[in-house]
């Protein structure tokens, strides 16, 4: 329907001319548009819900019934128009901002860039990678074992039963009353020889995290590492024990290095000892790191118990094992003569970059 037709109302006439007004109007308005917030405005103004177009659109009902659909369907058209030009102002508008941003923002590609620091390993990586090497040579592989264990694992089949004395040497976080994040890497063992199957020999270390409820301080932290070692073969006996120990404590620490073992007692081990190496910090005279002994502890060690041997798989009167573990951060402090173990954990950038 035209809106010249002679045959219309003088209403219907008098809103599509109006409608072809705004047209004109709403188009040249918008070629003069230069920012996203005009564009916007000039949107609500129109096509609003209380826009020109709206206006119009609500006078439908003053014209007779047979004209409105031809009004409405101009109306719908122009609004349509808009909506496409909108959308292209924009892009232009878009545009334009970019080209003006890498203009007023070029670069000069002949300026030196700017260095990256780079980083390094964390110094307790450091330490573990060398003495996994060590064992390595010594013929021991890995196995990494869960940081979530069972109660069963981490204490009954390591020779610690429930209300055994044991427990209380180590404040435990449980999970549920069934299930712990481990105390220690000596479950490692059990699931290591299980691993094996009764295959001979067995020997491997067990890495990893350990959680205890204990204070921070220069030698505790409720998160640390060990490294759980374990050898199991027909007539291994102490001295083997003694000679591996020996031989990391020579090549981690120098040839020069001092170490003990005192009698000690570990549910899993039987005999049982305990490694102290002297205290690099202070040279034996006695410092806060050693408690002034002049001796750190750096590792519990002793021959497997029979319990743990069979629970592991193996017959206790056929084979014998020694085992270990080590606490790496103690391990780390000593070779880096780091004297607080809580700064392996307080990602200050100038104490980590001096390992770079």
């Amino acid at each position: 329907m035209d809106e010249n037709d002679v045959s219309l109302s003088t209403a219907t006439r008098s809103l599509l001319d109006e409608i072809g007004e705004m047209e004109k109007d709403a188009l040249t308005e918008l070629d003069g548009i230069s920012s996203g917030q005009e564009l916007e405005e000039f949107r609500t103004r129109y096509l609003g819900r209380k826009g020109l177009l709206t206006k119009v659109l609500r006078r439908l009902g003053e014209l007779p019934q047979e004209e409105r659909s031809a009004v409405g369907q101009r109306a719908n058209a122009l609004r349509r128009k808009l909506e496409e030009e909108i959308t292209r102002r924009n892009q232009t508008l878009r545009r334009e901002a970019l080209a003006r941003t890498l203009e007023r923002e070029q670069l000069d590609v002949t300026l030196p860039g700017l260095p990256f620091r780079r980083g390094t390993l964390h110094p307790l990586t450091l330490a573990l990678r060398e003495i996994v090497d060590i064992f390595a040579g010594m013929g021991f592989s890995v196995f990494e074992s869960r940081e979530v264990e069972t109660d069963e694992m981490n204490f009954v089949l390591l020779n610690i039963p429930p209300g055994h004395p044991a427990r209380d040497m180590q404040a435990t976080f449980y999970v549920n009353p069934e299930v712990v994040l481990r105390t220690q890497t000596s479950p490692g063992q059990i699931r290591g020889m299980r691993t094996y199957q009764g295959r001979l020999p067995v020997r491997f270390v067990v890495p990893g995290r350990v959680y205890r409820r204990d204070p921070a301080d220069v030698s505790h932290h409720p998160v640390f590492h060990q490294i759980e070692g374990i050898a199991v073969d027909r007539d291994i006996s102490f001295p083997n024990l003694v000679w591996v120990l020996e031989e990391f404590a020579r090549r981690f620490f120098g040839p020069d290095t001092r170490f003990r073992l005192c009698p000690s007692y570990f549910p899993f081990t039987e005999p049982s000892a305990q490694m102290d190496v002297s205290c690099i910090i202070c040279r034996g005279k006695g410092c806060s790191v050693c408690k002034y002994s002049g001796w750190l502890e750096v590792a519990g060690a002793g021959m497997v118990h029979p319990v743990v041997l069979r629970n592991g798989g193996y017959d206790p009167t056929e084979v014998t094992g020694f085992a270990f573990g080590m606490g790496l951060e103690r391990l780390a402090m000593l070779k880096l003569g780091i004297d607080d173990i809580r700064l392996f954990y307080s990602c200050d950038t100038r104490f980590l970059r001096q390992f770079a």
